[in-house]
């Protein structure tokens, strides 16, 4: 009898622990879901009606007058579909192409042996204290250095100047030491005797890389294609100072036009809803893979 009661008494207890646990996070969830809630709740209210909910729970509610008018005002006042699709064209190609030279760069650094490449990790660690406000304004006067190709007439001529241009704001960020630290690190985690048994399979660096690490790594991957996304998607500060042009601004720089004359604030959370919804849809289709990549690549140093 006693070993079931303190049988019983242990599964009561983990039961309680587990009940807590879900309870704490649920009411962390909601806390942070409550700018979210607000937003999209504001999207679909005129701006009296915004402002004067602010002082209760109505804030966060979907009553009174709701329409979907401000995203109708949206598409009026700024080329939504033009910024959307700057936005996702640039932050697909600096997804892309970094996730390839950066997991080349963690592969290097990770798998193959070479002379200094202990100082190499260091360099690209030390980087990352570097804030890109200090580096900004010397790299808008190389780029505008760059040789670069115009189409003009259905001809190709050779000119100078990256300004205005999409190569300006994808090239620069496809390199990123956070993310070859990361793939490093997940790298190291995998058994370094698959490579000496491709390697004696006459396999070479390359294949190494390209048929067992790449198909191993898919969380890796998942993880550094969010970390990736977000910054290139939100970036402001960089195509402000670089893109002239309505036609090749992203999203965020759009932001602007809202804040021009009369500020409507319907309207700047309908853009927002509309600008954050492919950010949630990334992190939830990679959560999963997010989190175990976090998990794996703490394990070894």
């Amino acid at each position: 009898m006693t070993v079931h009661r303190s049988t019983g008494s242990a599964r009561l207890g983990r039961r309680r622990r587990l009940a807590l646990s879900y309870a704490g996070m649920s009411v962390l969830a909601v806390f942070f879901l409550f700018p979210l809630v607000f937003m999209v709740v504001s999207s679909l209210k005129p701006d009296a009606q915004i402002l004067s909910d602010t002082d209760s729970l109505r804030a966060f509610l979907p009553v009174g007058d709701i329409s979907l008018d401000n995203y109708g005002e949206v598409f009026e006042r700024v080329p939504v579909a033009q910024f959307m699709t700057n936005s996702v064209l640039v932050t697909s190609a600096i997804v892309i192409l970094g996730l390839f030279v950066n997991s080349l760069a963690g592969f290097a650094l990770s798998r193959v042996r070479w002379a200094g490449r202990g100082v190499v990790l260091a360099v690209i660690i030390a980087t990352l204290i570097v804030p890109f406000e200090t580096i900004a304004v010397p790299m808008v006067y190389w780029v505008s250095k760059l040789p670069t190709l115009v189409l003009e007439g259905g001809l190709l001529k050779y000119d100078f100047g990256w300004l205005n241009t999409y190569q300006v704001q994808i090239i620069p960020f496809v390199a990123n030491a956070f993310s070859i630290f990361l793939f490093r690190q997940y790298f190291s985690t995998i058994p370094a005797s698959l490579d000496e048994a491709a390697r004696i399979d006459g396999a070479g660096w390359f294949t190494i890389y390209r048929r067992i690490i790449v198909p191993l790594s898919g969380p890796a991957f998942a993880t550094v294609a969010i970390l990736t996304f977000l910054p290139a998607w939100n970036s402001y500060l960089w195509p402000l100072m670089v893109v002239q042009k309505e036609e090749l601004r992203p999203v965020m720089v759009g932001m602007q036009y809202f804040f021009q004359l009369n500020t409507q604030w319907g309207e700047i959370m309908a853009y927002t809803s509309m600008i954050t919804l492919p950010v949630l849809i990334v992190f939830l289709v990679f959560q999963r893979a997010f989190i175990s990549s976090i998990a794996a690549s703490g394990v070894k140093g």
